[in-house]
C-alpha cells in the first residue's frame, strides 16, 4: 500500500518542482517590459518638454537674457564650454552711416566730453557725432578687448592665477587692493577687470595667456582688424600705455563685438562684486590668565564697485559698461543701452571732469527719451 502510493507522491513533487521557474518566466519578462516601457515614457515626456520649450519661443539666446548667472546656466546642466559658445546672436556691427545729414554734430547738446558718438545698434546708424575719426588714447576701456581675447582662448575660468610683481604697474605707478601672492581664479580676474578696472587683474590675464603678453597683445590687434577697428593699436592689456588707441567710431565696434559675449555683457553690467582673499588678523588670546596679542590667517571678502555708477542706477538698462582714465586719455565711458525702446551705443572720450561723462550720459539719455523721433528715423534707416 505505502510503495502503491510513493508513486504519485514522487511524481507530484517532481511536476511541482518543474513548475516552479516555468512561473517565474513570465514575471522577469514583465519586469524587462516595464524597464522598457519606463524608458520610452521618459523620452516621450522629455521630448514633450523639448517641444512645449521651443513652441513658447524659448532659445538660448533668451534663456542667457533673463538674468541668470554663470553659475545658474551651468546648473541647468549646460556645460561651461557651451556657455562661453553663446555668442555672436547677431551679425556684428561693421558698417555706419557716421556722415548721416540726420545725425546731431558738434555742440547740438552741449557735452562736456572732446569726442562723443551715439550710434543705433541696430542699423548702424550714427545719431549724434562729435571728433569720432580723431585716434586718442582710451585708457581701461582696453579692458573689453582683454575679456574678448582671454574668452576667445577658451582659458579654463576656474583655473587659479597668482598676482606676481610682473603684474605691478610700474608705469604709473597705480596702487592695488589686490597684493602680491593672492590667488583667483581666471573667471574672478575677468570679473575686477570688467567692474572695478582692476590693473593688476588685467595684467594678471595677460600674463597667464598661451605665449605669454606678446602673443596677448598679437591677439588684441588681430581681433581689432577682424572686428574693422580701423584705427585702433593696443601695446598692453591695461590700457595705462598711451599708445592704446583708437577712435570713437573704432569703439563703437568694440562695444557691439563685446556684447555678442553673454559673461561681458552679464559682468560689465554688474554694480558690484565680491572676492575672498588671503589676509591676516591681529586677535587678542587669554591663556592662563594673561591676555596676548596672536596674529592668525583669515579670509578677507573684498567688495569691489563698478567704476561706471549707472550700472547701480534703476533708469539705466545697460548691456555692457566701461570706463577708463589717464591723464593722457581724459575721463572716459563706453556704454551699450537700451533707451526709449532702442538700443544704442554711446562712446565719450576724454572728459574734462570725472563727473562729466556721467553727466553726458544722462543729456544723452534724455535726449533720446524726448526725441521720439530719433528711434523711429534709425529704424525706417534699416529697414
Amino acid at each position: 500500500m505505502l510503495d502503491r502510493l510513493k508513486k504519485p507522491l514522487l511524481l507530484l513533487a517532481l511536476s511541482a518542482f518543474v513548475a516552479t521557474p516555468l512561473m517565474g518566466v513570465p514575471q522577469v519578462a514583465s519586469a524587462g517590459q516595464e524597464k522598457s516601457s519606463s524608458k520610452k515614457s521618459a523620452a516621450k515626456t522629455a521630448g514633450k518638454s523639448k517641444k512645449s520649450h521651443l513652441r513658447a519661443g524659448k532659445t538660448k539666446k533668451s534663456h542667457l537674457r533673463t538674468g541668470k548667472t554663470k553659475k545658474q546656466y551651468l546648473r541647468s546642466g549646460k556645460t561651461r564650454k557651451q556657455y562661453l559658445r553663446v555668442q555672436q546672436p547677431d551679425t556684428p556691427l561693421r558698417a555706419m552711416n557716421l556722415q548721416s545729414a540726420e545725425a546731431l554734430v558738434g555742440g547740438d547738446l552741449a557735452l562736456r566730453s572732446a569726442a562723443a558718438l551715439v550710434v543705433d545698434q541696430k542699423s548702424g546708424t550714427s545719431l549724434y557725432a562729435k571728433n569720432v575719426d580723431v585716434p586718442t588714447p582710451i585708457a581701461s576701456i582696453t579692458k573689453l578687448m582683454t575679456a574678448m581675447v582671454t574668452l576667445d582662448a577658451g582659458l579654463d575660468l576656474d583655473e587659479e592665477i597668482t598676482i606676481s610683481n610682473e603684474d605691478l604697474d610700474r608705469l604709473k605707478g597705480t596702487g592695488s587692493r589686490l597684493s602680491l601672492g593672492t590667488r583667483l581664479t581666471r573667471g574672478e580676474l575677468l570679473h575686477l577687470a570688467l567692474i572695478a578696472s582692476e590693473n593688476r587683474a588685467a595684467a594678471a590675464l595677460t600674463r597667464a595667456y598661451p605665449g605669454g603678453r606678446d602673443a596677448f597683445v598679437a591677439a588684441m590687434n588681430a581681433k581689432a582688424r577682424q572686428i574693422g577697428m580701423r584705427h585702433a593699436s593696443f601695446v598692453d592689456g591695461t590700457g595705462l600705455n598711451s599708445r592704446n588707441q583708437a577712435t570713437a567710431a573704432d569703439l563703437v565696434k568694440m562695444v557691439d563685438a563685446a556684447y555678442r559675449y553673454p559673461i561681458i555683457r552679464e559682468i560689465s553690467s554688474t554694480g558690484s562684486y565680491d572676492v575672498s582673499v588671503p589676509g591676516r588678523k591681529v586677535v587678542r588670546v587669554k591663556e592662563k590668565g594673561k591676555v596676548r596679542r596672536v596674529t592668525r590667517d583669515v579670509q578677507k571678502h573684498i567688495a569691489f564697485h563698478n567704476t561706471n555708477a549707472l550700472t547701480r542706477s534703476k533708469d539705466w538698462d545697460i548691456g555692457v559698461s566701461k570706463t577708463g582714465y589717464i591723464n593722457e586719455a581724459g575721463h572716459c565711458l563706453v556704454m551699450q543701452a537700451q533707451i526709449a525702446e532702442q538700443k544704442v551705443i554711446i562712446v565719450l572720450l576724454d572728459s574734462w571732469g570725472k563727473f562729466s561723462r556721467i553727466g553726458d550720459a544722462q543729456r544723452i539719455k534724455q535726449w533720446l527719451e524726448r526725441d521720439s523721433q530719433v528711434a523711429s528715423r534709425a529704424h525706417r534707416d534699416s529697414a
